[in-house]
Order: structure tokens, then C-alpha cells, then sequence
């Protein structure tokens, strides 16, 4: 029996603008502006030209004072230019959360959630109209209701006309870094889709310096005032930290891709990733991970082990640099060598800052404990075994080499216990139309499985290509999410995905007929996990595994994955 199909026009890059009200009139004052009237629409290719860029990648908005533009700690994909009018950004302290208007995730009641395994339908991928957000659906508006008191309870920072803000998430795959919020009635911003900002940089080398260099300046800022061991520093001692500080970059934006390769050609990846600094070497500075992340290895036998990862926050380099700075008389080389994973943002503070600025200013319970003792000697000879970490070293190398420590939401499984009945997967079903999002397979060590299911990455490098923005994070919690509107099935995101936790698939519509193109090829959509996002009780997967068999961790840190396989 043949199956029905529904003819419609396949989606194309902007097939859904991000505003329907970006007409000619609208693209050309855009375009009249300072700097987007220096730009040269030649640079720009014939894919996308810098008016159709304006067109479809931007939207002007009003907004009025004490309106809440961004908020900390949200999750954006775009940027922002200042049009007219003025902004303030919070710099310190964070305001509290009700004056912010979080709430929590919408979730279905209790009723939908029994009612939904057995109204769900027989086909699979069935994309209904319920699912649908169009480009300019209504956003909820949060007004600060006393932005005198604000101003004089925090400190905070003015954007005025040519400002941009909001690229440090657009471009980093970062949550929010400040609220920021209208100073007076009619602000007007540009809105920027990280895909239009990326294009519009590569067309036009003057915004991508000035881009780069506010980037720089306002990660470095906000950063160091995160940073435990520089909370005692003052303000003229931090500005000469800051000032002493630099800012490195490793690795690829598009990391994925080359790494796909190494793990498919056997090599040694660990040989491949850059060194940032190498055991035995001087301590030359202590590096911060900004974001991204770096493996800490040490020598052993005729090769290496690796000890640790550091993601964001983590620091490198400060014991050595702190012993040296207790005891003069005897210096020492760093005991291990970190190299970055990925794409990784570094800072990296100089030893002589660190040691005329920042050790001083640190309480003494505060300081570094000493290494073990070692003999006196030239700073390349010394060496102290490092600790390490409470996994053994192959359950190490094994998340190291997957990188798998990029995993927030981490599916994994203990094969011990799991009796392959497949209860999860029929529960991921239940609750997606009949379509499960993740696979019960994945690579193995030991017991342990990872499975193919979307981990909702630390950096979600999966988002990198995707050329409308489909794939997204959640504003409220960060999960990695993909707006089927919008999806043009391209492909793109499960290319990236180094995780093969992401799958293209036929749709359906809500009467079950298979949706085609004009060329009678079917339409395609990527999907993956959400986590469950509207169920109560969370992933249905780990609610309906009855052995106790399957959890979702948090990879960034080991001790949650410890204490779980110590369950």
C-alpha cells in the first residue's frame, strides 16, 4: 500500500526572515548607518549579499526604559547595535532573580502527560501546527519597575548610539555575561542572528576588529572578577592585572570536523592538540580557561597519561608559580603539560604579576599548599608526580579521547545493569510522537556506555553551521533545542555533531501524509533529544529504566560521574 504524500516548498536559508517587517525602506536606513554605510557590498558574496543579509538576519526593535533587553545567565544567539536612544548594562551587583521575571520552563500538566501515550500517532516524525514559532512571535516584555534605585544600588555601564553588546554570546556559544536594560522610552536596537553577525564579519574586516576587540575586553573584564584566588585584589591592582593579562585563542571555531577525522584515522589525537605549556618547562604565567577546554597529561614511560580536564573557570600553572614564590631558594618546573581540546579561549597572567600583585594580596590559608619536597636544581630538572584523578586512567583517557567531558545532560549507562529490555527507548517514544531521540547504542568502556543521545553540550558545536538558527539553546536552562519551523533539514548539525546524536528524517504532517517538495523529494528535518523538556519528572528515558541502569551527568566534572559509578 502506498503511502500518502503532502506537496509543499522545500525551506531554504530564509525561508523564515527573522522579521517580516524588514522592508526596503527599513534595509536602507540600516544600511544609511555608521558602519554599515562603509561597508562595501562587493566583499560580500553572491550567497549572501550584504542587503539581503540586512533583510533577513536583523530586526529593529523599540523598547522602553527599564525594559529588560538581555538578562545574565539567559542563553542568546544574536547581537545587538545601539540604533538610537541609550542602554544600561549591570555590571555589579547581579540583580535578584524576581526583578529579572525568571520563571521556570513551561511543562505539561498530568493529565496531558497520561493522555499523550495514546493519542500520540502511528507514523513516526509527525511535525504538527502546535509546534510551530513564527520569527516574530511575541516574546514576554520584563520592565524594571525602579530604575532610579537600580542605578544608585549598582554598578553599571552606558550604551549609547554605535555600540554593539551581546557578541560574546553570539559568538561563543556563551550564556549572557550582564543584564542589560533601556535607559530611555523608543531605544531602538538592531537585532542580529549570530549567522548574519558571522557573515557580515567576513564581508567586512574593519567590524570583525572592532568585534574581536570588544570581545576580548569585555570577556577579560568580566571574567577576572570571577576568579577566587583575585577577589582580595583592589581596584588599581585588578586594572594591573587586567592590564598584564593576555588573551589567547587555540583550536578551530569548527572543531569538529577535524577531530571526526583523527578518530577515524587511528592517530594519536593527544599529539595532535596544542601545547599551551609543557612539563619541565618555567612556569611562564597562570593560564585561566575562559572557555572550551584543556587536558592536563604527564609523562609516564615511554609516552603520556592524561590526569585531568579543565573547562571553564579552572586554573593551570598557579601551585608551581606560588611554591616558587614561598620558597625562592628552590624553583620549580610545572609538573604537567596542559594542551587544548577544541576551540579554547585562554588568559593567561604573567608570573611576575602574579607574584608581585596577586600572591601578596591572598591570606595565607589561602595560598597554595607547597609541592612535596624536591631537591634543589635547575628549574627544567625538578619534578613532582601529580595526583591523579579518582577514575582510573583507561575510564579517563576513554571521556578524553570522545571528548565527552563537553556533555552537561550525558547519557550514560552501566551494562551491568542494563537487561536491554529497551524501556527507555519505548518512553523516549511515548513522549515524541512515536519517535524515540536517541539510540540505545554508543561506545563502551568497561561497564559504561555512552550513548547516542544529544548531551546538550558545554559547547554545543552542533549550532556552528546551522544557517537559520534552528538549533538553539533554551533562554532559561541551556538545553540545546531545534525549532522544526525553521529546520531546513540541510544536514549541517548532524555533520557537526561529533557525537552522531543527531538524525535527519522524513516529516509527516499532523494527518500523517509525508511531507515532499516541489521536486518530490521528501522534507527533511533534524532531531535529536530535548530532554523532555515539557514533561513533569524530567527525561523519560531515566524515569522508565527500571534497573536503575541509566543516568544523565554532567561530564564537565568528574565528581558527579564518580559518585554515580560509586552508587
Amino acid at each position: 500500500m502506498s503511502e500518502a504524500i503532502t506537496a509543499t516548498d522545500r525551506p531554504k536559508r530564509w525561508s523564515v526572515p527573522f522579521s517580516t517587517e524588514m522592508d526596503d525602506a527599513a534595509v536602507s536606513r540600516v544600511l544609511g548607518h555608521v558602519p554599515f554605510n562603509a561597508m562595501q557590498p562587493e566583499n560580500f558574496s553572491r550567497a549572501s549579499p550584504l542587503r539581503e543579509l540586512v533583510r533577513n538576519d536583523m530586526r529593529l526593535r523599540q523598547y522602553r526604559a527599564g525594559e529588560i533587553i538581555v538578562r545574565e545567565g539567559d542563553y542568546g544567539t544574536s547581537a545587538f547595535f545601539v540604533m538610537s536612544g541609550k542602554a544600561e548594562v549591570v555590571l555589579s551587583p547581579d540583580l535578584p532573580t524576581r526583578v529579572l521575571g525568571r520563571r521556570d520552563a513551561p511543562s505539561r500538566g498530568l493529565w496531558r502527560s497520561f493522555a499523550q501515550l495514546w493519542s500520540n500517532a502511528r507514523e513516526d516524525e509527525v511535525l504538527r501546527d502546535r509546534d510551530a514559532q513564527g520569527a516574530d512571535s511575541a516574546e514576554p516584555r520584563i520592565i524594571l519597575q525602579d530604575v532610579p534605585q537600580i542605578l544608585d544600588r549598582h554598578r553599571t555601564a552606558t550604551l549609547t548610539t554605535g555600540d554593539f553588546f551581546g557578541e560574546i554570546a553570539a559568538l561563543s556559544r556563551m550564556p549572557r555575561t550582564a543584564t542589560i536594560f533601556a535607559r530611555t522610552d523608543g531605544t531602538e536596537l538592531l537585532e542580529i542572528r549570530w549567522q548574519g553577525l558571522r557573515d557580515i564579519m567576513r564581508g567586512d574586516p574593519a567590524l570583525r576588529a572592532h568585534i574581536n576587540r570588544i570581545y576580548r575586553e569585555r570577556a577579560l573584564s568580566t571574567f577576572l572578577r570571577e576568579i577566587p584566588f583575585l577577589r582580595h585584589l583592589g581596584p588599581e591592582a585588578h586594572a594591573e592585572v587586567a592590564a598584564a593579562t593576555q588573551f589567547e585563542t587555540y583550536g578551530d571555531y569548527d572543531w569538529s570536523g577535524d577531530y571526526k577525522k583523527l578518530a577515524q584515522s587511528g592517530e594519536d589525537i593527544v599529539t595532535r592538540e596544542p601545547v599551551v605549556a609543557a612539563e619541565g618547562d618555567y612556569p611562564n604565567g597562570v593560564v585561566l580557561v575562559r572557555a572550551g577546554f584543556a587536558r592536563v597529561t604527564q609523562r609516564f614511560g615511554a609516552g603520556h597519561r592524561t590526569l585531568n580536564y579543565l573547562g571553564a573557570g579552572q586554573i593551570y600553572g598557579l601551585d608551581e608559580i606560588a611554591h616558587q614564590w614561598r620558597k625562592p631558594g628552590q624553583p620549580v618546573s610545572l609538573q604537567t603539560t596542559l594542551r587544548v581540546i577544541g576551540y579554547t579561549h585562554l588568559l593567561i597572567i604573567p608570573t611576575a604579576v602574579i607574584h608581585r600583585v596577586v600572591l601578596p594580596s591572598l591570606p595565607t590559608r589561602e595560598l597554595p599548599p607547597l609541592l612535596p619536597e624536591i631537591e634543589s636544581g635547575p628549574a627544567a630538572e625538578t619534578r613532582v608526580e601529580a595526583p591523579v584523578s579518582r577514575l582510573s586512567a583507561d575510564r579517563m583517557d576513554f571521556l578524553t579521547e570522545n571528548r565527552f567531558f563537553n556533555g552537561t545532560k550525558s547519557m550514560v549507562i552501566d551494562m551491568e545493569r542494563c537487561t536491554r529490555c529497551d524501556d527507555c527507548v519505548r518512553a523516549c517514544a511515548a513522549t515524541h510522537d512515536n519517535n524515540p531521540r536517541f539510540l540505545r547504542s554508543g561506545p563502551i568502556q568497561g561497564n559504561i556506555m555512552v550513548a547516542n543521545a544529544c548531551m546538550h553540550c558545554a559547547d554545543p558545536v552542533c549550532m556552528i553551521g546551522c544557517p537559520t538558527g534552528a538549533i538553539h539553546r533554551d533562554s532559561f536552562e541551556g538545553e540545546v533545542v531545534i525549532n522544526p519551523v525553521t529546520c531546513i533539514g540541510c544536514g549541517v548539525c548532524a555533520n557537526q555533531c561529533p557525537y552522531n546524536s543527531i538524525r535527519i528524517v522524513e516529516t509527516r504532517d499532523a494527518s500523517g501524509e509525508i511531507l515532499v517538495a516541489s521536486d518530490a523529494k521528501p522534507i527533511l528535518k533534524a532531531t535529536k533529544c530535548d530532554l523532555c523538556l515539557d514533561q513533569l519528572g524530567g527525561p523519560a528515558c531515566v524515569r522508565a529504566c527500571p534497573h536503575d541502569a541509566l543516568a544523565r551527568v554532567n561530564l564537565n566534572t568528574l565528581d558527579e560521574f564518580v559518585d554515580w559509578l560509586h552508587r
